[in-house]
């Protein structure tokens, strides 16, 4: 058993190749996928019908190239294209049924042949038109290509006598957009200096007037506070008057009150002066009876002691 065996895959020229992907991706994009309700439930089949060539001995050359379309929406529909590899050009297209009678062994691309027999004709006639459509505008194409190769000498050579013309508008524009563009830029440099200017003096001036109006704020709103604080000294000052006056009446009233009192006092001090003057009394007198009795008995125990000390002497 080998090791690489390709089995998916089928050999086409390039040309083929590229005309078979081209006409299925346009199918799919403009006529298959914008007419199935459900994108989600379009499904896809592709192969090929060998025919009897060989590479090798090995590898079968395909005969038909063919696609199988399903579309299992409530409004479903199917579909098969071929393409024959001995023809580009060639874009067939018919029922998913009469595709699987031209398979090898009985094929059944899709269950039921996804409801071919109840399928809404409408969708089926729109997708042929399509398919028609995107058929018919491939071969406008290729008549436009050979068009366009016969007269591609022509265009050559109007091409080079043009050329120098052309060239020659080229400069001339170039001219003309850098001649603008230096134009704008002057204009635009005189604009900016003007501008400049004219929003400095605007500037300046909007400086002045605001100064101006911020004075003459201040000075409004300092005389409602000179106002205010003038009446408030001249209130101290009436305060300040009020307890002067005050002041020297009391002390005027002062001296004789005081006299008064004074001598009002004096007996009531006097009274209640001698009980203290009785007590210093006494105590000075009992503190003079004690202290001649201590005096006495400190003598007296001064000549025990004298005495005491002579007899133990002798």
């Amino acid at each position: 058993m080998a090791t690489y065996t390709l089995t998916n895959a089928i050999p086409l020229s390039p040309s083929l190749s590229k005309s078979w992907y081209r006409d299925i991706e346009r199918v799919v994009e403009q006529a298959l996928v914008p007419h199935c309700s459900k994108k989600d439930h379009l499904y896809l089949l592709a192969g090929a019908i060998p025919s009897s060539v060989r590479i090798k001995g090995k590898v079968s050359v395909p005969e038909t190239l063919w696609l199988a379309a399903c579309c299992d929406a409530p409004e479903g529909w199917s579909l098969g294209l071929v393409k024959k590899t001995n023809d580009e050009n060639s874009l067939v297209d018919l029922m998913v049924g009469e595709l699987e009678k031209q398979l090898l062994g009985g094929v059944q691309l899709f269950k039921g042949n996804c409801g071919e027999d109840s399928q809404s004709q409408e969708k089926t006639e729109a997708i042929l038109q399509a398919v028609s459509q995107i058929r018919s505008g491939e071969q406008v194409g290729t008549s436009d290509n050979q068009e366009a190769k016969d007269s591609g000498l022509v265009r050559k050579v109007a091409g080079i006598i043009a050329t120098p013309f052309i060239k020659l508008l080229e400069l001339l524009i170039y001219v003309f957009v850098e001649l603008v563009k230096f134009v704008f830029y002057f204009l635009w440099l005189v604009i900016k200096r003007v501008g400049g200017t004219v929003l400095d003096g605007v500037y300046s001036l909007w400086n002045g007037v605001v100064s101006y109006l911020k004075a003459i704020t201040m000075v409004l709103i300092s005389i409602p506070y000179d106002v205010g604080r003038v009446i408030i000294n001249i209130f101290l000052g009436f305060l300040q008057i009020v307890q002067d006056v005050a002041s020297l009446t009391y002390r005027i009233l002062r001296i004789p009150v005081g006299f008064v009192l004074h001598l009002a006092a004096f007996p009531y001090h006097s009274i209640c002066a001698i009980p203290s003057v009785l007590k210093d009394m006494a105590t000075g007198i009992g503190g003079t009876f004690s202290l001649v009795i201590d005096a006495t008995a400190a003598l007296l125990h001064g000549f025990y002691y004298l005495a005491g000390h002579i007899v133990k002497r002798f």
